[in-house]
């Protein structure tokens, strides 16, 4: 992307700063933490929460454990290996494990919540939750402090991604990848494709429909339907008008289930024929089934959204969790990645790396987005305490969670 690309997105560059600090604070999406912690190296907690110190055993132990969300990483289905993990191997002499275990964000911390809490190992070294969740974990001292010593290729983040409110300075986070919601659908089911929401909820697609459990993702594109800028300052009684619609649809029996990233399965399943979800996820799933599957912003607009790598306050590999993090951040790995995962990817130095593996990837605006395609998406405004506890209830209330 070029300099006058950059300077075009300022603008946007700066309701997503705006958004994400004024989302400090905020615990589940439900209620907020209180006054800011003091920082440190290992995290220091808060309230009552004490965070212990965590020895470093890197260097006897070559290991790095990794927890991510699934088609998050460039996969070989016929090895069934991860090829730039099976590189980094090679390059460190550090045995890395990878698992898919990240579905949703409020489930996953449900289950790591107690041992970050009293300085337990959580089987973790990395993890890749969002934005709102990031902030969380740095808030709670449950992010460790990067030694930046460790991660030179920090320098290669995009500028605009590089001084988020909830970790300005990039201490604790850095953006692994950020994406879109929108729209899929099954190109054999749905010849016309889904653009609009009377498209989503066509009477043919009635029980086959599914949409994001990731409050900000399906309720953000049912508020823009309705007129609505989930950035801006809307008020509770819009937000409960779409929260109707949502009840509604599930009610009449348009809507199958309220997932998280599992949607994926029920797709190629056949159980949904068109959901509310991820940009990466449909692309890969459209690379993986011969075009059988598709995905669109909303002509009524879709969500940005962005997840991060950071190492858990309790993990004992924090140096080869560095040396992980670091090597990532290098164009040409960056840009193998994005190859896969066809997501907005962090590294702006990647693109002519990627032009390399696929010239029509490098130009994808979904991979490498230019102010025309950002400008048809929104970025969930920051919640105060009041809201986040009203609208979050009324969202699980809706979805039977």
């Amino acid at each position: 992307m070029s300099a006058n690309q950059n300077e075009k997105l300022n603008p946007i560059t700066k309701s997503i700063i705006n958004a994400q600090l004024s989302r400090r604070g905020v615990l589940a999406g439900v209620g907020a933490i209180g006054a800011s912690v003091a920082l440190a190296s290992c995290g220091t907690g808060s309230g009552d929460t004490a965070v212990k110190t965590v020895e470093d055993v890197s260097d006897t132990e070559k290991i790095v454990r990794w927890a991510s969300w699934p088609y998050y990483l460039d996969f070989d289905e016929a090895s069934k290996k991860y090829p730039t993990l099976e590189a980094f191997a090679a390059k460190t002499g550090i045995t890395p494990t990878y698992k898919e275990d990240i579905d949703d964000n409020n489930t996953f911390y449900g289950k790591v919540q107690g041992q970050l809490k009293i300085g337990s190992d959580i089987g973790y070294d990395v993890v890749t939750p969002t934005d709102w969740m990031v902030d969380r974990w740095i808030q709670l001292g449950y992010a460790a402090k990067f030694d930046e010593a460790n991660i030179p290729n920090k320098k290669n983040i995009r500028a605009i991604l590089n001084d988020v409110g909830y970790d300005q300075g990039r201490h604790y986070s850095l953006t692994w990848q950020s994406g879109f919601a929108g729209f899929g659908w099954n190109t054999e089911k749905i010849k016309k494709g889904v653009h609009t929401i009377d498209d989503l909820f066509a009477k043919e697609n009635k029980g086959r429909i599914m949409v994001l459990s990731e409050l900000r993702d399906t309720m953000g594109i049912i508020l823009q339907y309705q007129g609505v800028d989930p950035s801006g300052a809307f008020t509770e009684d819009q937000y409960m008008n779409a929260i109707d619609f949502l009840k509604g649809k599930i009610a009449d029996g348009f809507i199958r289930q309220v997932k998280g990233n599992a949607y994926t399965e029920s797709l190629v399943s056949g159980d949904a024929v068109a959901v509310i979800g991820w940009s990466g996820d449909l692309f890969v799933l459209k690379t993986e089934n011969k075009g059988k599957f598709d995905f669109a912003i909303p002509e009524s607009g879709g969500t940005l959204w962005s997840d991060n790598v950071l190492i858990p306050s309790t993990s004992a590999h924090k140096k080869n969790a560095e040396a992980l993090i670091n090597y990532y951040y290098e164009p040409a790995v960056a840009a193998q990645v994005a190859a896969y995962v066809n997501y907005i990817c962090p590294v702006e130095a990647a693109q002519p790396e990627l032009e390399k593996i696929d010239p029509a990837l490098a130009a994808s605006p979904y991979i490498f987005p230019d102010a025309a395609t950002l400008a048809k998406v929104k970025v969930f405004r920051g919640l105060t305490t009041d809201e986040s506890t009203k609208f979050q209830t009324a969202f699980d209330e809706a979805t039977g969670n």
